[in-house]
């Protein structure tokens, strides 16, 4: 009898621990099924905003003004790194007449910026800068850094092909720190200088 009542003691207590032990696992396993979840949300939204932020940098656009010699001049909208050639294209092309060497097509375009496109009598007469901006009335000297290749033909003993040399020049290392410097550039010797020093400036 004494023996029947230790084993219902005994067998009661172990089935009381196997209830306790079973819903401490269950409230275990509750809680990793709600950090899973909730991690799983959490790179859900980080993607979620990686792709909007990626879409926003993909359809970034432009505005730029063209204008001067062009077939279709007006606001048009590019991508965002687009050339100066590109921005022509975009309004019809040039127009024959159009000072196109003034131009650095290479260039890249800016939000809001105007890209005025001269003609070769406007670019024989005042010279325009690299950006397709009017440049300061001339005091009668060509402008190194500055003049299209019109107006460098101008120079005694320039023909195109010094003309395309000089600006090629310009290009490549920044422009003239002196007058002196043209004699740097290919197939331009001391005697052609001293010809044309007195018509040029930087």
């Amino acid at each position: 009898m004494h023996r029947n009542r230790i084993k219902m003691i005994c067998f009661t207590i172990g089935l009381m621990m196997a209830v306790l032990l079973a819903g401490c696992s269950g409230k275990q396993d509750a809680r990793t099924v709600e950090l899973s979840e909730a991690k799983e949300g959490s790179v859900a939204e980080e993607k979620e905003e990686e792709t909007e932020d990626s879409a926003i940098e993909e359809n970034e656009d432009i505005y730029v003004h063209v204008c001067g010699e062009v077939n279709q001049p007006g606001v048009y909208c590019l991508p965002a790194g687009s050339r100066l050639y590109e921005a022509i294209e975009a309004a019809g092309g040039l127009k024959e007449g159009a000072a196109a060497e003034s131009l650095n097509q290479a260039q890249e375009a800016k939000d809001g910026q105007q890209i005025y496109v001269p003609s070769i009598e406007e670019s024989l007469k005042e010279g325009v800068s690299g950006e397709g901006e009017p440049a300061e009335a001339s005091d009668g000297k060509i402008n190194l850094n500055t003049a299209a290749k019109e107006q460098l033909m101008t120079l005694t003993g320039i023909g195109e092909t010094k003309a395309a040399a000089i600006i090629r020049y310009r290009e490549e290392n920044g422009g003239f720190q002196s007058i002196e410097e043209l004699m740097e550039v290919e197939g331009i010797k001391e005697g052609v200088f001293n010809k044309i020093k007195d018509q040029i400036k930087i």
